[in-house]
């Protein structure tokens, strides 16, 4: 990412980043039913993938000692990295602990994304570290999952999700943009986060939500006086 879209990824919301995606054809970019274990904190990273499969005694002992896929992902992390786990929607074991989480972020990581739960909840907030997940659970994952792989293509509450992916989040939730576009739908959420500013203003004052929102032609010389004459913001008013 170029400074100028981190700075506007930062800056817009994920509901914008979403219908950005969806006029570019991506209708499936929102990570459904995960909340954010700190509404406060922005997410903003690469998508590093993490991969559980279902529990089968026989093959768990090789694929949990030592340095499995799970502390991999973690100890091969990279600045801004998010770790994105795909925990099969299993709500009842947790991905992630506190230590973990707390190693991720001491190598420079962003965040990370379940569609599992995590354990020590309290704790991982506490850290500062953006946090999504489906839910909470005190049991450790070999509970249910077992780590395969690190790094390949994995579906994450219902996203396709590639190694370096952008992967954005805010209090509403969190979203996967293909790194090819997330320059111009960084540009272009500002654009119509800026649209939306100018339409508020106008609906607030009494004006129809027709020719407003979108901004019809016959009033896009207001809109345009309008942004002329407000100061300029960091993070890419066109």
């Amino acid at each position: 990412m170029t400074a100028e879209t981190r700075a506007a990824l930062t800056r817009v919301n994920v509901d914008t980043v979403v219908h950005q995606l969806q006029k570019r054809g991506i209708t499936n970019s929102f990570l459904t039913g995960l909340q954010p274990l700190r509404p406060d904190r922005r997410l903003l990273g690469y998508a590093r993938t993490l991969r559980f499969v279902p529990l089968r005694e026989d093959v768990q002992p090789d694929l949990v000692r030592g340095r499995n896929a799970q502390r991999v992902a973690i100890e091969e992390a990279r600045t801004d990295d998010v770790l994105v786990i795909d925990a099969r929607q299993v709500p009842d074991a947790g991905t992630v602990g506190d230590l973990l989480a707390m190693r991720l972020l001491r190598r420079g990581g962003s965040g990370i994304v379940t569609d599992g739960a995590i354990r020590d909840g309290g704790a991982i907030a506490a850290l500062g570290l953006p946090c999504y997940q489906q839910a909470q659970h005190a049991a450790t994952f070999g509970r249910r999952h077992m780590p395969l792989e690190v790094n390949s293509p994995v579906a994450c509450a219902g996203v396709f999700v590639v190694p370096d992916d952008i992967v954005v989040g805010d209090a509403g939730g969190c979203a996967v943009i293909p790194a090819a576009l997330a320059a111009d739908v960084a540009l272009d959420a500002v654009e119509q986060e800026l649209e939306e500013e100018w339409a508020a203003e106008q609906i607030d004052r009494g004006a129809s939500t027709l020719g407003t929102f979108p901004i019809g032609p016959e009033r896009r010389a207001e809109f345009e006086t309008w942004r002329a004459e407000r100061p300029s913001t960091p993070g890419g008013d066109r």
